[in-house]
């Protein structure tokens, strides 16, 4: 799969602004401020396709990045918690986000990013407890990894693999840093995975053919 090849697609505020619910999707998600937005930039080796900011909450709407594969997609999703923004847009922005979560077709994996020195907060642990349920895909990646010591950081991801143990669908934990570029290779082979693997369901069977 060529990550490099990713470009934004389109943007939505709710699940009928989204692009047609076909192919394969996988979303990235994570509390404001986590890095998802420089995790994007990095695995894709484009440091203006995903916006970042220093402003928790600036990520509002869904966005969609496609790849050169056809009917593949990245989506990148609304932040989540301490974002500078009114209750009712809030609640409004939440109601979206579950929608996607819930019914989108095409969803295929789930990429969530924590900060090291935060990890599985309260909205994590009910993100994983929903694709647990669901056997949802899920690749975690243990963003700024660089803000600590390599020990310490090796230390946190056995913590977090320890405490999931019982996800139905834990693909991988992985240290990542876009700082230092590391953990983009083995985010991008978990994600070929992913995608790779609901390309191959997706795909009409012999018997299918047949019946054509």
């Amino acid at each position: 799969m060529s990550y490099n090849s990713a470009r934004f697609s389109q943007s939505g505020s709710k699940l009928k602004n989204c692009p047609p619910d076909q192919g394969v999707e996988v979303a990235f998600a994570g509390r404001s401020n986590a890095g998802k937005s420089s995790a994007i930039n990095s695995i894709t080796n484009n440091k203006k396709l995903a916006r970042t900011s220093k402003t928790p909450g600036r990520t509002q709407l869904i966005n969609f990045f496609s790849l050169s594969t056809p009917g593949v997609r990245l989506v990148d999703l609304p932040g989540y918690g301490f974002a500078k923004v009114s209750l009712d847009l809030k609640a409004e922005w939440g109601k979206h986000l579950d929608d996607y979560l819930r019914n989108r077709e095409s969803l295929a994996g789930l990429v969530l990013i924590m900060d090291i020195r935060k990890p599985l907060t309260e909205f994590d642990q009910m993100l994983l407890d929903w694709s647990s349920e669901c056997q949802l895909p899920t690749l975690i990646l243990l963003t700024k990894s660089d803000k600590l010591k390599f020990g310490p950081a090796k230390q946190v991801m056995f913590q977090v693999k320890k405490q999931l143990e019982a996800h139905q669908s834990l693909e991988d934990v992985i240290l990542f840093s876009s700082l230092k570029k590391s953990g983009i290779k083995e985010s991008r082979f978990a994600l070929d995975k992913i995608i790779n693997q609901r390309l191959l369901d997706n795909s009409p069977s012999p018997e299918d053919s047949q019946e054509d």
